[in-house]
């Protein structure tokens, strides 16, 4: 009896030649497109989701251009809606879900010693639906007038707030686009995180138990739990939007016996377990990176699993906090307060844990480790303004206001964008077999760095100083025309620096210099085959003994690991 991938990739792939009489380009397009596996799908996932970070960056920027200088006409407010909304929800959807399911489709089985995940097929139906979907949405800009012609995209913010939402508000069909966009997108998602659940409680190689997986694994397989409760609400929300819409049902419409608060408390349910979904991935991905290059075992393993489950079960009941300024009883808003500066507890802890393991170690600042430090300093910023606005009386003051604005991109940007490209730097060596060129890697690094602290440290303050959000210009009296003019300058810094990335991974897809198998010293099992790895990942099935099963192989001996 072979394993579902043996049998799957060994049957599914087609070869490339002459044996297929295709053309070889014809070949490798079929069997890309074929494909079950898991690699190939990570890494489709994985570029799907860069060119849309491009797309979104770009939607970024002309907001930013608009609102530069006071009084600018760039941009309709029409235009700079569409433009907000397809920012967000490109940002949200289609950039931080398929690189996080990317990366744990090309990670979690060579990092528990399977050959592919526990279902190959569903985990290709996933990637196609999310695809699909992505290319749906953004076939709403093709049509009407507006910027350039294209102007019938979706207006209605990424979180599409009913009953604002409902036809007599948002004709045309630009918001039934949103709608079924985001609802095959998360079908998709919803089947990979089955999934991932499946194989990791599964298809663990001889030898690791829960408490020997790499915290990356033990991570995914939280994210991967709050993927599987949180889409179903929001599809179901949808769902009943959708029958508003087009069938004269009343879901969310007040006038009719709905309600105008179902809607929040639906999407909400979905969206802050959301930044979890979308947060959890980058504390996967440091987890790995900063004990390997501080050359220390990572500090407290027990610990950060009971925080990494802590959390996702705590951000489960946190959603009201984006609906304390629309008129609930104190008691909830209290209750809802509490749970929200709870969650900071144990992801206080991890951020203690990450530091203690620097501390004493033989740190090496390769670019993984900058980006990995990055994201410690710019997510902690993200979290204390977190907690500012977990409290009612300040979030009153600040609601809708460019405070939440330069908040939520501390964390999303600040930890999910600068944990990817630790992570990019990282496993890109064992993905493609070459390594990517560490100059560029710390040019764009600072570069980052400028940029971002510029853009949304200076949203702070213009919100303090009570510039709302969504306006698509302002008059100069009002005071916010530095603040606005430093936040589009760091815009500048920032397509510099993704500019450079961009150049590095493309150079170094060709010309970077040749890996090994495992060019960072690392300890776990991806590092043990080849760089990039063969189809079915492993010549032999691995043994684990311990929590760093490669350390064991290079150092039998060291007795560190027996205290594992």
């Amino acid at each position: 009896m072979r394993l579902a991938g043996d049998s799957e990739v060994s049957t599914l792939e087609t070869p490339i030649g002459p044996a297929t009489g295709r053309p070889p380009f014809l070949s490798q397009l079929h069997e890309w497109v074929t494909t079950v596996d898991h690699k190939k799908l990570g890494s489709m996932y994985v570029v799907c989701g860069i060119i849309y970070m491009i797309i979104a960056g770009l939607e970024a920027s002309m907001m930013r251009w608009q609102l530069a200088w006071p009084g600018q006409t760039v941009l309709t407010p029409e235009e700079f809606n569409r433009l907000f909304t397809m920012h967000g929800t490109t940002m949200v959807f289609f950039v931080g879900m398929p690189i996080l399911l990317g990366s744990a489709n090309i990670m979690i089985p060579l990092m528990i010693g399977a050959r592919d995940l526990a279902f190959p097929r569903l985990n290709a139906f996933g990637f196609w639906l999310f695809l699909f979907g992505s290319i749906l949405l953004y076939f709403s800009y093709f049509g009407g007038q507006g910027l350039y012609g294209m102007g019938s995209a979706p207006d209605v913010g990424w979180f599409a707030y009913a009953p604002l939402t409902e036809r007599t508000y948002s004709r045309g069909h630009s918001t039934d686009y949103w709608i079924l966009g985001i609802f095959v997108a998360g079908i998709g998602s919803t089947a990979t995180g089955i999934n991932f659940i499946a194989t990791i409680l599964g298809m663990r190689c001889r030898g690791m138990t829960l408490m020997k997986m790499p915290l990356f694994v033990w991570i995914m397989l939280v994210d991967a739990i709050l993927i599987v409760i949180a889409l179903p609400p929001l599809a179901a929300a949808q769902i009943m939007l959708l029958f508003d819409r087009l069938l004269g049902a009343h879901f969310f419409d007040a006038q009719a016996g709905g309600s105008a608060l179902l809607w929040q408390n639906l999407f909400w349910f979905f969206g802050h377990p959301e930044v979890y979904i979308l947060i959890l991935p980058a504390f996967a991905y440091v987890t790995e990176i900063i004990p390997v290059f501080s050359r220390k075992v990572i500090f407290g393993y027990p610990l950060m699993v009971a925080a990494t489950v802590a959390i996702g079960f705590i951000s489960l009941g946190v959603w009201v906090h984006h609906m304390f300024s629309v008129g609930l009883s104190p008691l909830i808003n209290a209750i809802f307060m509490a749970s929200t500066m709870l969650v900071g507890v144990p992801t206080g802890i991890k951020m203690f844990n990450w530091t203690a393991t620097m501390i004493g170690g033989k740190i090496r600042f390769d670019t993984p480790m900058l980006f990995s430090i990055g994201f410690l300093c710019q997510f902690l910023m993200g979290g204390l303004t977190g907690i500012f606005l977990a409290t009612v009386p300040f979030d009153w003051q600040v609601s809708d206001s460019y405070f939440v604005v330069g908040h939520f991109h501390y964390v999303l940007f600040g930890g999910l964008i600068f944990g990817i490209l630790a992570a990019t730097f990282y496993w890109y060596p064992k993905v493609t077999g070459r390594m990517m060129s560490e100059t560029l890697g710390k040019w764009q690094f600072w570069l980052l760095i400028i940029g971002f602290n510029m853009t949304f440290g200076a949203m702070h303050v213009s919100g303090l100083l009570g510039m709302p959000r969504r306006i698509y210009t302002y008059q100069t009296e009002r005071g916010w025309d530095l603040w606005n003019l430093l936040t589009s300058i760091g815009v500048i810094f920032q397509i510099a620096a993704f500019t450079l990335f961009a150049i590095n991974l493309l150079h170094s897809a060709f010309k970077g210099r040749r890996a090994g198998d495992d060019p960072w010293d690392a300890w776990t099992l991806e590092w043990s085959t080849t760089s990039p790895p063969p189809a079915h990942n492993f010549d032999e099935d691995p043994v684990v003994y311990s929590r760093r099963p490669l350390w064991d192989l290079k150092h039998p001996e060291d007795p560190d690991w027996k205290y594992e």
